[in-house]
C-alpha cells in the first residue's frame, strides 16, 4: 500500500471552518469550495461550518439554497463592519463540542480568524480533535488602507496568538511563509492554489460580449476582476488605465465584482464598465473576452484571480508578490513589477498595448503555463499537510536567522 492510500485511510471526516463559504465570492470561497470538492471526490467526508449568509433565513436548510454539501452546519450571522455582504460566525465552543460528540470529525481545518474560528479551535483543543488553521488574508496590511494603521501591530499579534494555538497553519507562497515566520507564526506549511483550466479557457471568448463594452477593431479590454474595495489598491489599476487611455483611446476598462468602492468610482468615472458580480460560465466569459488583466493588489495573500485570467489567456499585470511571485515570469508569461516601483507596473501594461505581438506571446504562455496547475495535485498536498499535523514529531518550516520580528 501506498504512503498516499494509506493517508487517504487515515482522514475519514474533516470539517471545514470558514466565515466565508460559496456561493459568496471572493478568494477564500473559491478556495473552499475547490478544497471540499476535492476531498470528496477523494473519498473523504466533508462537513462545514459556516455563518448564516445574507440570503437565508433561519428556517431555510442549507439544501435549498444549492449547498454543495448536505453536511453544513449553519450558526448565526452578522455583517462584517464595512463589508455588509460578508458576514462573521457567532456560536459557542460548547455548541461546536457537543456537535462534534455526535459526530466526531478525524480533523478540523480554520479557515478563518474570526469568532467562529475561535470557537472552533478551542472547541477542537477541549477535545483532542487535530486542528489546523490557513493563513488566506492579510487583514493587519488592511488597516492602512482605512486609516487605522495603528492596529496593524495588535492584529499582527491577534493572528500570532490565533495561529499558534493549531497545529499547523497553512500558507500558499514561500513569501507568505516568511511573513508569517516575521509575525512568530509557526510551524506552517505550504498549500498553494490550482485553477480549473475547462472552465477559465480562450475558446470561452465573446465577440458580442465584446461589442456590448464598445470595441471596436484593434481596441483592447482592460480588465479586474476582484473586489472592489481600498485594500484591493485599485487607485493604481484607474491610473494606470488612464495611461493606456491617452495612447490608445480605443481600450475600455472593465471591472467585474462588487464592493463599497463600487458606487464612488461609477459616479467618478462613468465610462467605466461595471459588470458586477459574476458567476461560474458567466464569469469565465468575461475572463476570456478580456485581454489585459490588471491585479493591482499588495495586500492578498494568493490573488486566485490572476490563475484564473492566465487559464483565459489573458496578459497579467501585476506586483511581484502573491500568485504573480510564484507563478508570472517577467515578460514572458505577464508582467511584473518590484512592490514598491508603481512606475513598472504602468510600464508593463503600456508594453503590452504597445507591441500587439508581445500581447499575443504572453496571452498564449499564459494559457500554457495554466494548464499544468490544476487542482489535484493541491488536494493532495493538503491532505498531507494535514495528516502530518497531527503527529508532533514532524518539523515544518522553523524561522530562520534572519527572520525579523514585526514588533
Amino acid at each position: 500500500m501506498t504512503r498516499t492510500s494509506q493517508a487517504n485511510r487515515r482522514i475519514q471526516k474533516i470539517t471545514i471552518v470558514s466565515e466565508t463559504f460559496p456561493p459568496e465570492v471572493n478568494g477564500v470561497a473559491n478556495t473552499l469550495r475547490h478544497l471540499c470538492e476535492g476531498m470528496v471526490r477523494n473519498g473523504h467526508r466533508v462537513s462545514v461550518v459556516r455563518p448564516r449568509q445574507r440570503h437565508e433565513s433561519k428556517n431555510t436548510a442549507p439544501d435549498a439554497n444549492g449547498a454543495l454539501f448536505a453536511h453544513e452546519y449553519v450558526v448565526t450571522g452578522m455583517p462584517l463592519p464595512g463589508y455588509a455582504d460578508l458576514r462573521f460566525g457567532l456560536v459557542s465552543s460548547s455548541e461546536l463540542q457537543r456537535l462534534w460528540q455526535t459526530d466526531r470529525p478525524d480533523a478540523v481545518y480554520v479557515a478563518t480568524q474570526g469568532p467562529l474560528g475561535i470557537a472552533a479551535v478551542s472547541a477542537a483543543k477541549k477535545m483532542g480533535l487535530p486542528v489546523s488553521s490557513g493563513f488566506h488574508t492579510n487583514f493587519h496590511q488592511y488597516s492602512q488602507y482605512y486609516g487605522a494603521g495603528f492596529l496593524a501591530k495588535p492584529l499582527c499579534a491577534y493572528g500570532r496568538w490565533f495561529h499558534n494555538r493549531t497545529a499547523i497553519t497553512l500558507v500558499p507562497t514561500k513569501k507568505m511563509q516568511q511573513v508569517a515566520s516575521d509575525m512568530g507564526i509557526t510551524p506552517t506549511g505550504i498549500w498553494s492554489r490550482g485553477v480549473d483550466c475547462t472552465r477559465f479557457a480562450p475558446c470561452k471568448r465573446d465577440e458580442t460580449l465584446r461589442a456590448s463594452w464598445g470595441l471596436r477593431e484593434n481596441g483592447h479590454a482592460v480588465l479586474y476582476v476582484g473586489r472592489l474595495a481600498a485594500e484591493k489598491n485599485l487607485r493604481m489599476a484607474v491610473s494606470c488605465y488612464e495611461r493606456i487611455r491617452k495612447l490608445h483611446p480605443r481600450t475600455r476598462f472593465v471591472l467585474v465584482g462588487d464592493g463599497p468602492m463600487r458606487r464612488q468610482l461609477a459616479e467618478k468615472h462613468p465610462d467605466y464598465i461595471f459588470c458586477g458580480t459574476r458567476r461560474g460560465d458567466d464569469l469565465a466569459r468575461h475572463y476570456a473576452s478580456g485581454d489585459i488583466f490588471l491585479f493591482p493588489s499588495k495586500t492578498d495573500t494568493f490573488g486566485n484571480v490572476v490563475l484564473e485570467a492566465m487559464a483565459s489567456g489573458l496578459a497579467v499585470v501585476a506586483y511581484d508578490d502573491a500568485a504573480a511571485s510564484e507563478h508570472i515570469r517577467h515578460s514572458e508569461n505577464g508582467m511584473k513589477a518590484p512592490l514598491a516601483i508603481d512606475e513598472r507596473f504602468v510600464d508593463g501594461a503600456l508594453r503590452l498595448t504597445n507591441q500587439p505581438s508581445l500581447l499575443n506571446r504572453i496571452r498564449a504562455q499564459a494559457r500554457l503555463d495554466a494548464l499544468e496547475l490544476g487542482w489535484d495535485s493541491q488536494i493532495k498536498q493538503f491532505e498531507q499537510l494535514v495528516l502530518r499535523s497531527q503527529s508532533p514529531k514532524v518539523q515544518y518550516y522553523a524561522p530562520s536567522k534572519h527572520s525579523r520580528s514585526l514588533f
